[in-house]
């Protein structure tokens, strides 16, 4: 079992800022990359669309995540790593549709349960990362376990970034491409604080 997250979350929050130094520039690069993307995708007519996001989605989120976290872990990354996802196409794209069809269940009793869920689930993508070996299951029930005492937490972290969204607004959604480097940074930085005391075999 993970042990309970020690640092706040605005020194979390401090410490991504710090690791972006040098850096936003390739957070926003790939940001605007995927939103485009998913601009694009999102106009191929038919079921074609949502067929191509499901299918791509999970590559890209873990290609993201390892982005974020070498960034948080002071290491040198580069754009071309999002597309290091699809090394473990199967994985990820098995880890998608699980975290998805788990939340949407839990959903399905009350919107609390699904937050729940999303939070339980959320560290999946890092897990995979630091473990090449983890399947699906594998890397969701290790979140769940390393979550354990830290959704509050987690959710407060996110809470913490509503005014900067909403600053967003005015911008037309322009001010997300550095709101979601700023974000995701703060993530890996949470998981590295729980793993750092963490009792979970990667």
């Amino acid at each position: 079992m993970a042990t309970i997250s020690q640092t706040s979350n605005k020194d979390l929050m401090t410490r991504a800022r710090a690791s972006l130094k040098g850096k936003w520039g390739l957070g926003v690069g790939i940001h605007a990359f995927w939103f485009l993307l998913s601009a694009i995708i999102g106009g191929i007519t038919g079921g074609g669309s949502a067929l191509i996001q499901i299918l791509i989605v999970g590559s890209i989120s873990l290609g993201i995540a390892e982005v974020f976290l070498t960034i948080a872990r002071k290491g040198d990354s580069g754009f071309a790593r999002i597309f290091d996802g699809f090394k473990r196409f199967g994985t990820a794209l098995g880890t998608y549709l699980l975290m998805v069809v788990f939340i949407l269940l839990w959903s399905l009793l009350l919107i609390v349960p699904g937050i729940i869920a999303a939070l339980s689930y959320s560290l999946a993508w890092y897990v995979l990362i630091d473990d090449p070996a983890a399947g699906p299951t594998e890397a969701l029930s290790t979140s769940k376990a390393m979550m354990r005492g830290n959704k509050w937490k987690m959710f407060c972290l996110y809470f913490r970034f509503t005014g900067w969204f909403l600053l967003c607004i005015p911008t037309v959604g322009i001010g997300l491409l550095w709101l979601c480097p700023y974000m995701q940074t703060s993530l890996a930085h949470f998981y590295e604080d729980i793993k750092h005391g963490a009792a979970v075999e990667f």
